[in-house]
């Protein structure tokens, strides 16, 4: 048996954690700074972080090797295995065709690149997160955005930005109710607190899309569409929370704001369009090119190149055709993942397709003495990368792709996402690692130690936890309980500081290594995830500081009215 050691470098706890945030802060600055490549920067990284659990955190060889065999699977199945499968989907739309009709079917609607910002990756974006999430939200949005004509690279930074207002309630709440497992509070009562928190971020986030495609003039011509739907978003959120059912909070945000964007700009439109953008990747606006070009264009730049490629033959179909069918993958992909929610089959797929066993070769119990939950669960036919698959597998029956082609697209995908593979893999096993050696612990409890300034620093916590592993769900079961229990020591209210752990760990979501190799590989920029790394950390860091001192009045009596009772 192997017992975790809070402070095993001088018996300090500072100390310790200054020793246990080598692994991170490495990985980090080679991506920022050094401009390493990911998949390189994760190795050294887990390198870093295996040495440090044997000699100094004192896990057993053999136990560290196993946790690091456990955290690569996950990052294939759940993480990689949806990864795969949606942009599998995504080539097929590609090589049928159907990716260039897409992007005029979107044109049709508006070819403002600053409102389709909004209506993809804010609103479908959401409605994917709610159903999916773990990178599928950010690799659909970024093909769709691309197949309306934005640059890969702005496309990319868009939709990781876009991916934080859902995060909380994202995948049918799964980080709220993984919350309410390790804290014993309330589900209900965590999810007020959420949704007394994360719309007061949602209603911002289509303002900060619009800067980030046009700067200070996207926002001048477009704010009332963004106002409208942040505002939108946030009260959805807030209403679905806090009098409905928690799993559906997003569901009901994404649709009702898609609903309203869409009415609104019936008789609103901005007084000047940005349109499609052409040339390499720049801040700047782009200027008007003929469909076919920036199609192609986009198309080479996202790293799709098929010899099997074809185009559809519009001359035969009707425009209401044109339109189903370029948007059926994403029905589809609404439609089967919506079935797996209906209560009882959900209830089937979790009583009769679920694998669970204990990991072998650990055997770990906390500081404390509590056993360390070692168990991997698998739902092998209702986790989200099998129902992806499902759904290409009926996306190439409807466009009539063949079984070979449909297989070399597949192979092709696997290929282009060789080094994602690598850089997921060993992110999740650094995850692993220093949580089931105790670093991650030994990190969380320094910052836990402060007492009542622990409410400044409970947000920055929930980042870490994110920023880490990649999952607000993770992040919630590796803090949660510890968030809690500091807070009741603190005497500040343990709703708060809990439900603070999964609203404020949305803002570090941007910034996972795995989530920016998902977002390179989407956009065909992959190697450039520092790149992404650097357009994004001022973001997450300056929404951590506003969140921090949101968070820091609601632990007050000027915002404590907010904090709902048990």
């Amino acid at each position: 048996m192997f017992q975790q050691i809070l402070d095993p470098v001088g018996d300090s706890l500072a100390l310790s954690a200054l020793v246990a945030v080598i692994p991170l802060a490495t990985l980090f600055a080679l991506l920022g700074v050094f401009r390493v490549k990911a998949w390189l920067a994760s190795i050294i990284g887990l390198v870093l972080s295996m040495l440090l659990a044997t000699l100094v955190w004192q896990m057993p060889a053999d136990q560290m090797l196993s946790g690091t065999l456990e955290g690569a699977l996950y990052g294939i199945v759940p993480i990689l295995w949806i990864l795969v499968n949606a942009l599998w989907i995504y080539r097929l739309t590609v090589v049928t065709g159907w990716f260039e009709v897409l992007g005029d079917r979107i044109r049709a609607i508006t070819d403002d690149q600053r409102i389709l910002a909004i209506i993809i990756a804010f609103c479908f974006g959401a409605l994917l997160e709610s159903l999916a999430g773990f990178g599928a939200p950010v690799a659909i949005s970024i093909a769709m955005l691309v197949a309306a004509g934005m640059k890969p690279l702005k496309a990319a930074v868009v939709s990781l930005l876009a991916n934080t207002a859902p995060v909380a309630f994202g995948a049918m709440a799964a980080p709220i109710i993984t919350l309410a497992g390790v804290t014993k509070i309330d589900v209900h009562v965590l999810a007020q607190m959420a949704g007394r928190q994360t719309p007061f971020l949602a209603a911002f986030v289509p303002l900060l899309l619009v800067f980030i495609v046009d700067g200070w003039r996207g926002v001048r011509q477009t704010w009332p569409i963004a106002v409208i739907s942040g505002l939108t978003f946030a009260v959805a959120q807030f209403v679905t929370a806090n009098y409905f059912a928690v799993e559906i909070t997003d569901v009901v945000a994404a649709v009702v704001t898609a609903l309203v964007v869409l009415l609104v700009l019936r008789v609103w439109s901005p007084s000047h369009t940005v349109s499609f953008e052409g040339g390499e990747d720049s801040d700047e606006g782009g200027t008007a090119d003929s469909s076919d070009s920036v199609d192609a264009g986009h198309t080479a730049r996202a790293g799709i190149s098929d010899p099997d490629m074809v185009r559809v033959d519009r001359t035969t179909r009707t425009q209401g055709n044109l339109t189903w069918m370029a948007v059926l993958p994403y029905v589809v992909i609404i439609a089967v993942f919506s079935i797996t929610q209906i209560p009882a089959v959900k209830s089937f797929l979790a009583d009769h397709a679920t694998v669970s066993f204990a990991w072998p070769g650990l055997d770990i119990v906390s500081a404390a003495g509590d056993p360390v939950t070692t168990t991997f669960k698998l739902g092998w036919v209702s986790t989200g990368g099998t129902l992806l698959l499902v759904s290409g597998i009926i996306v190439a029956l409807a466009y009539k792709v063949s079984a070979a082609r449909a297989l070399r697209a597949y192979g092709a995908t696997v290929h282009q996402l060789r080094f994602t593979i690598l850089t997921v893999v060993s992110v999740l096993a650094l995850a692993y690692v220093m949580n089931l050696s105790g670093q991650t612990h030994s990190l969380g409890a320094a910052l836990a130690s402060t007492g009542g300034f622990f409410a400044l620093l409970s947000p920055a916590i929930g980042w870490l936890g994110v920023a880490i592993t990649g999952s607000d769900t993770s992040s919630n079961a590796l803090f949660g309980l510890l968030q809690a229990t500091t807070a009741q020591k603190a005497g500040l209210d343990p709703v708060l500081m809990a439900a603070t752990n999964s609203s404020a760990g949305v803002v570090g979501k941007m910034l996972s290594p795995q989530n920016l190799a998902v977002a390179a590989a989407a956009a065909g920029m992959a190697g450039k995830e520092g790149d992404l790394f650097r357009r994004l950390i001022w973001w997450s860091l300056g929404l951590l500081v506003a969140f921090t001192a949101f968070v820091y009045l609601q632990s007050t009596p000027i915002l404590g009215w907010m904090v709902p009772t048990p």
